[in-house]
């Protein structure tokens, strides 16, 4: 990774971010905590960059339709961040194979 590619991935973050923050304030908040569930987690497609600016996409379209941030997801965020990410592989996922044992995991 060169300099231009952190320079280039800064700039797109604070785009992401701008986006974010053009939201109304409830859904920066349920936006803001599902990051922050998504980062514990850690699944390993979240640096791929989909996730996230597809969330705030989804988010847009929410405000667009007039719709609150809660009808979009339902109550429970840790629920709904889950779903996005059930067949995903998580950094954790990949700790418990490589302590485990498993063949074809970290200890190759």
């Amino acid at each position: 990774m060169g300099i231009q590619d952190i320079i280039e991935g800064k700039k797109q973050w604070r785009a992401h971010m701008a986006r974010v923050k053009a939201l109304p304030a409830d859904y920066q908040i349920v936006y803001k905590e599902m990051q922050k569930y998504f980062f514990k987690i850690g699944p390993v497609g979240l640096t791929d960059g989909t996730l996230l600016p597809g969330i705030v996409d989804f988010f847009e379209e929410g405000v667009a339709s007039g719709q609150g941030v809660l009808e979009l997801i339902g109550d429970d965020v840790a629920a709904f961040c889950d779903d996005l990410v059930k067949d995903s592989r998580t950094y954790a996922d990949i700790y418990q194979e490589s302590i485990t044992g498993k063949p074809g995991t970290a200890e190759q």
